[in-house]
């Protein structure tokens, strides 16, 4: 098994990684506390938590450039989300952090002679910039949102701007005021109709000498930058990537630049027979996808509370909480719960909708999705789920849901080396014109182009490393469920809401790769996970198996309000990965030996 030094990029010498190690359950709460020992040895870490270096190296330019220096900036895509970031910011810090506010928007200097051979690509970044004394407010919306640059963005537009490609655009200032430039959508052959076009007069093409030549777009690149990215593939890689997430496109074929007949689509394993490629929309991180459901139904239903259903990923209970009028919260997704969101319906309250995860995170219990399907059609609120634990290979959830969201940097991918997400609106769902309506104008494709290449490559064997996810996480639960130290086991196939899961299984699926563990003593804890022989750190879904104390990292401010809940602070997660089976058993029989003789 790999050997990580504290603070090292997993998967190692990976300049996009998105996990990191931290070895020792004492280098976890040093994270936590901010200790320099760890802080200043991390090289990368999960990107909405700790912003890459790339990512800092150009926002410092950005400042120094500005004559800001001293000052902090986070980047954004494009004028819209810093005008976003701009709007939360304003809602929620004291006058003198907001009247020090200033927004700098980089786009391609099309005087340049080179510039032409970039414009497909429309790289532009937008820079928030603040006093110092904003850093906590800027960084919430960035953690929360997932709206911030990727660092593959970053890193090619700050190599534009030092070569005078990107300059300042000095109008207009206000970016509340300002609007973004209409997306780049690639070829017409991939605007299908239907889309986010669908309604609209059609415009005139513009004149062949502005349209940029692919082949020498990518000719440029390799040669400029030395990045080997034909972009005539971008569309279609996008669009195998839908299709892969709608269960539609199963095979690892090569990608072509013709389109893929629309007929694909109706055998998909979803059992919707008329979703569409253009039901599925691509996000730069699961967690802006969940963002920006929220947003479209506030957009499409106007402004109404949200219900949280069960434990959540953290982020996801602040959005709602912070990017509207607010959510109830039901922690444990039991029949309880949905017995009192029943009473509350009934007594008139009505809510924009409900988002729950299946199963959750980290106690893996399911919701009742059949019986909020009923609420849902009853009472008039939409459902929102995050399929990304389960994945659209064990589980079916989309019957049951409005939009369906997930996480693509975890198991979609596997590789632990880009971020993604998606989200599905439900052709069927009562809400899907108003959601319709809403993406035509508010949703915005910022999915850089080289995060959408590797995230298509990475997902091309998905299906399959997920049956030998499946077989190795069943067998080392088996383990964990047969040890005297273990006080709770947590997996979708024991838990009491096992019957949830089975309702949404599909034929031949699994319980997926993520399991929680609970001892019955702190220490015995802290002595497995410093002793077990694999890659520690944050994120889950890797292709090789990850151990985090997750609670420790996702809720250390908060961890007696997270114990009301079940939430033990000691639990450990453990995301499975395509290891040999007999070889990871042995990897956590030999930690628990040591758990307990060392604890003894």
């Amino acid at each position: 098994m790999p050997n990580f030094n504290l603070g090292e990029s997993i998967p190692p010498h990976t300049e996009h990684a998105v996990s990191v190690s931290l070895p020792t359950w004492r280098a976890n709460v040093g994270y936590e506390e901010g200790e320099d020992w760890v802080i200043g040895n991390m090289t990368t870490g999960y990107p909405r938590f700790f912003i890459h270096r790339s990512i800092q190296a150009f926002a410092k330019e950005i400042l120094e450039k500005n004559g800001r220096k001293g000052s902090v900036a986070f980047l954004f895509p494009t004028r819209q989300v810093a005008a976003r970031c701009v709007s939360f910011v304003k809602l929620h810090a004291p006058p003198a952090i907001v009247s020090a506010l200033e927004v700098v928007h980089l786009v391609l200097d099309t005087a340049n002679p080179q510039s032409k051979a970039l414009r497909g690509l429309c790289p532009a970044i937008s820079a928030v910039i603040s006093s110092p004394e904003g850093f906590s407010f800027l960084k919430q919306y960035w953690q929360h949102t997932g709206d911030g640059v990727s660092s593959r963005r970053a890193e090619f537009c700050h190599s534009l701007f030092k070569d005078g490609l990107l300059r300042v655009d000095e109008t207009p200032k206000d970016p509340a005021t300002s609007m973004s430039p209409k997306p780049c959508r690639g070829p017409k052959r991939y605007q299908r109709g239907g889309s986010l076009d669908a309604g609209k007069p059609s415009t005139p093409s513009p004149a062949p000498a502005l349209a940029p030549d692919r082949e020498e777009t990518s000719r440029f690149l390799e040669e400029r930058f030395g990045r080997n990215l034909d972009v005539s593939f971008v569309e279609p890689a996008k669009s195998a990537i839908k299709r892969r997430i709608a269960g539609a496109l199963t095979s690892d074929r090569e990608l072509t630049a013709s389109p893929v007949p629309e007929s694909e689509m109706e055998s998909n394993t979803r059992g919707i027979v008329n979703l569409r490629e253009e039901d599925i929309y691509l996000f730069p991180a699961g967690m802006n996808a969940i963002f920006n459901a929220h947003r479209a139904l506030l957009g499409a239903r106007g402004s109404l509370k949200s219900v949280n259903f069960g434990f959540p990923y953290v982020d996801t209970l602040k959005i709602l909480e912070k990017f509207g009028p607010g959510c109830v919260f039901y922690g444990n997704a039991s029949e309880a719960d949905l017995d009192d969101l029943e009473t509350r319906l009934k007594a008139g309250e009505r809510f924009l909708g409900l988002f729950c995860e299946f199963p959750g995170n980290p106690l893996l219990t399911c919701p009742n999705l059949a019986r909020i399907r009923k609420l849902a059609d009853t009472y008039d609120f939409a459902v929102v789920v995050d399929e990304t634990i389960g994945t659209f290979a064990n589980i079916n959830v989309l019957p049951f849901a409005d939009i369906v969201v997930s996480s693509l940097t975890k198991i979609f991918s596997g590789d632990c080396n880009v971020m993604g997400g998606s989200a599905i609106f439900n052709p069927n769902s009562r809400y899907y014109s108003a959601l319709k309506d809403f993406a035509r104008t508010g949703y915005e494709d910022t999915y850089w182009p080289e995060d959408v290449m590797f995230m298509e490559r990475n997902s091309r064997d998905f299906a399959s490393r997920i049956e030998r996810i499946n077989a190795n996480a069943e067998a080392i639960c088996d383990v964990f469920r047969e040890n005297k130290l273990i006080k709770t086991v947590f997996y979708p196939r024991d838990t009491e809401s096992s019957a949830n899961y089975e309702a949404c299984k599909v034929p031949g699926g699994g319980y997926g790769g993520l399991i929680s563990v609970v001892f019955h003593h702190k220490e015995q804890a802290v002595a497995f996970y410093d002793a077990v022989d694999t890659a520690k750190g944050p994120s889950l879904g890797t292709n090789f198996t990850l151990t985090s104390p997750y609670v420790l990292l996702a809720h250390y401010q908060e961890l007696e309000w997270a114990a009301q809940f079940g939430v033990d602070p000691d639990l450990i997660r453990i995301s499975v990965g395509l290891e040999d089976t007999e070889d990871i058993v042995k990897v956590f029989k030999s930690a628990l030996h040591v758990a307990e003789h060392g604890s003894q």
